[in-house]
């Protein structure tokens, strides 16, 4: 990907054509309804319900090098916000928070904005991607491992007694 900021349209392998590109401020209020959720449920983030206009700016605004948003016609299908995972010398580690609104999941979304990720964070000079909490209940556990990322860690007990996993891959290889 020669342009990390450039908008691009894939087909997932379920069929379903997605427009992947950098959000903008008239998707600041879809985003945040849709992370709400997420961390209503408890499906992955640590942030506590009720989800607060600075978590989300915390999450999603400050710190990322971008957001990006998966699009199915005028519907936002999920996004994820790509940023360093240190800062100083450690800055050339990447990582990334997914979301997938529940009408969309089971349709490729969450595999198409893990490899946009991915393409996107080496196109901006990272080159490696860490996860730091991934929930033992994250059903992305398994779509992690199959695009490479190795479980380095974990956090026993990490949120409310549940263990959570830090993983990690390069970004000069592909699996």
């Amino acid at each position: 990907m020669e342009d990390a900021r450039a908008e691009r349209v894939v087909r997932t392998g379920q069929g379903l054509e997605l427009r992947l590109g950098p959000v903008g401020a008239e998707d600041r209020r879809a985003l945040f309804a849709l992370f709400a959720g997420v961390v209503e449920r408890g499906e992955g983030f640590p942030q506590a319900p009720p989800l607060t206009d600075d978590d989300f700016e915390a999450a999603w605004g400050s710190g990322t090098r971008m957001v990006v948003a998966a699009r199915h016609d005028a519907s936002l299908a999920g996004a994820y916000a790509l940023k360093a995972n240190f800062p100083g010398r450690a800055g050339h580690i990447a990582n990334a928070g997914y979301v997938v609104d529940r009408a969309w999941r089971r349709h490729g979304v969450a595999r198409a904005l893990v490899e946009d990720s991915l393409e996107r964070a080496a196109a901006l000079g990272f080159d490696a991607m860490q996860f730091n909490l991934v929930f033992a209940s994250n059903p992305a556990r398994r779509l992690y491992e199959e695009l490479g990322f190795e479980v380095t860690g974990r956090v026993p007990a990490a949120v409310e007694g549940e263990d959570a996993f830090v993983s990690y891959r390069t970004l000069a290889t592909r699996p």
